[in-house]
């Protein structure tokens, strides 16, 4: 093992530790959350910037603005809603399972993080550098991962990510 297999390991360890802490409820509603934000604020900027547009005259101002208001108030309605919900597993006495689920939702996310930057890297050259080649869990796992992510990709992204 060489220097990015503790890296990797710590990015999967830390964000375990990060969901043991706040449990699984609580973080997947954050990434519903998330996710929701995102969708709302592309779906409906446009919507809201045509009402602002007696506040703010330049369109590409009213278009950011719309984007992050409702990315905003979303995340704050979510974040509202998690804490009741989060409030609610305490209650019920759920807590120590929430937290073993969140380990479990944490180390998949880690996984997720790690897979990612493998395929961004893919666009790099750092694929070809000797510590990559020497990395155990890049080449024997995560690389392979991406491999197979990869074959998902459009043929004309696909081709730029090289290993």
């Amino acid at each position: 093992m060489n220097w990015m297999d503790y890296a990797i390991l710590a990015i999967i360890g830390i964000s375990a530790m990060i969901s043991i802490s706040r449990g699984f409820m609580s973080e997947a509603l954050s990434l519903l959350g998330w996710i929701l934000a995102f969708w709302l604020a592309i779906t409906f900027m446009d919507a809201l910037a045509a009402q602002l547009s007696s506040w703010i005259s330049a369109p590409s101002a009213r278009l950011v603005v719309s984007f992050f208001t409702l990315l905003l108030v979303t995340l704050l309605l979510t974040a509202m809603l998690n804490h009741l919900v989060s409030n609610l597993v305490i209650k019920t006495g759920l807590s120590g399972t929430d937290r073993v689920l969140g380990v479990i939702f944490g180390i998949v996310r880690g996984i997720v993080i790690v897979v990612i930057c493998v395929l961004l890297a893919g666009l790099t050259t750092l694929p070809r550098d000797p510590w990559w080649r020497e990395s155990l869990l890049i080449s024997h796992h995560f690389q392979t991962l991406a491999i197979e992510i990869r074959a998902l990709f459009p043929p004309e992204l696909a081709t730029y990510i090289r290993y």
